[in-house]
């Protein structure tokens, strides 16, 4: 490790989504190597030198104090920074460089001008000790204050938890959302053990393990036995959706994470051991218990509270309405005659302020959401209507389909970024009227965030299909609300749709039923494959044959598996790619950790980014965040970044984030959730056995407009229609909205008391 005292001169790269810089640095330490020196002869003598690192200040108005290592790369010796701090003179011209320097959020030249003249050498010390004293300063208001004294305790804290965690040299990013998930104390945490990580997703036990061992770590110190159990219910949670374990196996898994560095039979843990720590962390509410089964106690939070802000809802009663006239007006104005059923499910809307429509694909769901939308401006013409999905595709249909012509996702219509665990206030959302589709993809993290975020008397429906996959997400907001019996719910089976498509709603009824006896024809063929090399094979020759007649955003295969045989998305993606976009020496391309990507490929984002800057056509930026399942196409590739384009709006991928895309081609059906395509292509094999599910394939079907084409062995679509893998994951949402109806419905009853103490 070497530490070196240099100040910014040059930008070389920088990338505003990951705060990647490549920076020429000045210094007058001899130290810096000869060969990573720039040649040439500066006026004021000082040395330069390329640095790379995260949020590094890209101003020379102050010196940093910079830890890292030189490295080799291709263009030279450049110094890897690890850490930083800046080093600010005691002096009025030091501290007003600082000031001045846009590190501190809030304080701008002027305003910092006014600061350092009212308060001089000791203006760093009234920002941190008694920033109240800068409601001094003229122009400074309370609202901008509190932005000032924000933005510099995050700053504060975001370098500590940089500083306490070097080891694991994280990015600013990374360290964002540590400080996100524990406050303002995260570094005091994270001090006292490393092990805290692991309740961080993406931070391993075996990976914090492994750093904390190489210091000569105890093998049977208890926060090494809190961090297995923390990352066990980590696990569970994102691997298996669950929300809570039972304190049996979370206990077991605890115990074989722990024990698997441990090879002499008379040093390993044992489970009375764990049990006990277990209890101390019960006890210290470290861990949430009830019924023996153990929640992280944000997790529990997100459950309770949703379940709370339910029962609130059901048991509110909005005024009456006459929805004849209304209704009959609407018949005429958009030329929309309800089924008895559907005209229920517009009643139901307006007798509740929560409620679900539920139903497969071709069941009417968008003309009831035309007709409640448009009741709803008639009967309250000042009131906003809200839409949202969880996915950008699912927003933007659903604006088409309602005719609303504006919709946007959760995360951007609540305000949301990363995943935050309470801590932080929460913005209410101003619409009196949130209507959400998709909802199956609906985790319990986002339901949370949903419900709580709705104001006081604000309506909610929930609109979705409860046959689709459940959420990636742990939890199972949509289907938990059906099943508690509480939520008012129309559920939707009469097929509208119109003859010359209505093969693939009636074969996702019959999917749904269980039932493998499916009708074919032109929109819905069987195509039989021996094995899952001629089933690839098939594959690729139908998808090139589609595109003859149809745009590459028309026509997607979906596949169960994403690295498994000739059939999986990696493979088919890889064989498509060299048939329809080959290499070309008109056609630049870029590669990074295996991934290559050529101009012109179909591309598929492969996490929630919500920093990357979406920008138009003529480079003016026009929104923020690319989410998980989001499609483009490769527009332009440069030596070090990729640009894609979304939908007609672009979004450049350094080398470094090439890891969040894969190539699109073909997808996991898991990944196609929220959209429509055209035409499908499902391979069917029994080799998929293991994820062949009713719900994964009534998924993949239900993601096609017009045609499907199933390619593979009959036998694999009767495993997958008489399998049933739904309601496996462990979540208490819908009995803990019974729980707290009952207690809220009687709450100023002693015993109503006291069932609302213990609901919570």
């Amino acid at each position: 490790m070497s530490s070196i005292v240099a100040a910014y001169d040059k930008t070389l790269y920088y990338n505003a989504a990951e705060k990647y810089c490549i920076l020429r640095l000045k210094t007058a330490d001899p130290m810096v190597p000869e060969d990573a020196r720039d040649k040439h002869k500066f006026a004021d003598h000082l040395i330069r030198f390329v640095a790379v690192g995260y949020d590094l200040p890209r101003t020379d108005a102050i010196k940093m104090e910079l830890d890292g290592e030189w490295i080799d790369s291709k263009h030279g010796p450049r110094f890897q920074v690890d850490t930083w701090h800046e080093l600010v003179p005691p002096t009025i011209e030091g501290i007003l460089g600082y000031l001045s320097s846009g590190l501190l959020k809030g304080i701008g030249p002027k305003t910092a001008g006014e600061i350092v003249q009212r308060f001089g050498t000791d203006s760093l010390n009234v920002i941190e000790t008694q920033p109240e004293k800068l409601l001094e300063i003229r122009g400074i208001t309370e609202e901008r204050l509190e932005e000032i004294k924000a933005g510099y305790a995050e700053s504060k804290a975001v370098r500590a938890i940089m500083t306490v965690l070097a080891p694991f040299k994280l990015t600013p990013k990374a360290a964002m959302k540590i400080y996100e998930y524990f406050g303002p104390d995260g570094a005091a945490l994270l001090h006292k053990s490393f092990y805290q990580l692991c309740q961080v997703p993406g931070y391993g036990f075996k990976k914090v393990d492994a750093i904390v061992q190489e210091s000569g770590g105890d093998l049977h110190d208890p926060m090494r036995i809190r961090g297995a159990l923390f990352y066990a219910l980590e696990k569970s949670r994102t691997e298996g959706g669950h929300l809570y374990l039972e304190a049996e196996k979370l206990l077991g898994e605890a115990l074989a994470l722990l024990n698997e560095k441990i090879p002499q039979l008379d040093r390993r843990l044992k489970g009375p051991q764990l049990a006990q720590e277990l209890i101390t962390m019960i006890k210290a509410n470290v861990v949430v218990s009830t019924k023996s089964n153990i929640y992280l106690p944000h997790v529990f939070v997100q459950e309770s509270e949703t379940a709370r802000k339910v029962a609130e809802m059901l048991l509110d009663q909005p005024e009456s309405v006459n929805l004849a006239p209304i209704m009959e007006r609407i018949r005429g104005k958009l030329g929309i005659t309800l089924s008895p059923m559907q005209y229920r499910a517009v009643e139901m809307v307006f007798q509740h302020d929560l409620s679900i429509i539920t139903g497969g694909p071709g069941t009417g769901k968008s003309t009831i959401l035309k007709a409640v939308i448009e009741a709803y401006r008639e009967l309250y013409p000042n009131s906003a209507i809200a839409l949202g999905a969880p996915t950008g595709k699912a927003s933007r249909r659903m604006a088409e389909t309602t005719g609303m012509g504006s919709a946007a996702t959760l995360h951007s219509l609540l305000g949301l970024h990363e995943e935050d665990t309470g801590w932080q206030e929460k913005k209410l959302l101003e619409a009196d009227f949130l209507i959400v589709d998709e909802a199956s993809m609906v985790d319990m993290w986002l339901a949370h965030q949903m419900f709580m975020r709705l104001k006081k008397g604000a309506k909610l429906l929930i609109v979705g299909d409860a046959d689709q996959l459940e959420s990636v997400g742990a939890g199972s907001m949509f289907r938990e609300l059906i099943q508690c019996g509480l939520v008012p719910v129309t559920v939707l089976d009469q097929i509208f749709r119109q003859a010359e498509d209505s093969r693939i709603a009636y074969n996702a009824k019959f999917i749904k039923e269980g039932t493998p006896e499916l009708y074919y024809g032109q929109d819905f063929a069987f195509v039989t494959a021996e094995d899952q090399a001629q089933t690839a094979d098939l594959i690729r020759r139908i998808y090139r044959k589609a595109l003859k007649t149809a745009s590459i955003e028309q026509v997607q295969i979906l596949t169960p598996f994403r690295t498994t045989g000739d059939a999986s998305a990696n493979s088919l993606n890889a064989a498509i790619q060299a048939e329809i976009n080959p290499p070309d020496i008109r056609k630049p391309e870029l590669s990074n950790g295996g991934r290559l990507f050529r101009l012109g490929d179909r591309v598929m984002q492969t996490k929630n980014d919500y920093d990357v800057a979406l920008y138009d056509e003529n480079g003016l930026q026009v929104a923020a965040g690319v989410f998980n399942g989001e499609v483009g196409i490769v527009s332009g590739v440069q030596s070090n970044m990729l640009t894609v384009c979304f939908d007609g709006r672009y979004a450049d991928y350094p080398l470094e984030s090439l890891g969040e895309l894969d190539l699109a081609y073909a997808t996991t059906i898991h990944k196609s959730q929220g959209s429509e395509y055209d035409t499908v292509l499902i391979p069917m094999l029994t080799a998929h056995r293991i994820l062949l599910s009713r719900n994964l394939f009534y998924t993949a079907v239900t993601r096609a407009k017009r045609r499907v084409a199933l390619v593979g062995m009959k036998k694999a679509l009767y495993i997958a229609v008489r399998k049933d893998s739904t309601g496996k994951r462990n979540t208490l949402l819908g009995e803990r909205v019974q729980l707290y109806y009952q207690a809220l419905s009687r709450r100023n009853t002693p015993a109503g008391e006291e069932e609302l103490k213990n609901a919570s």
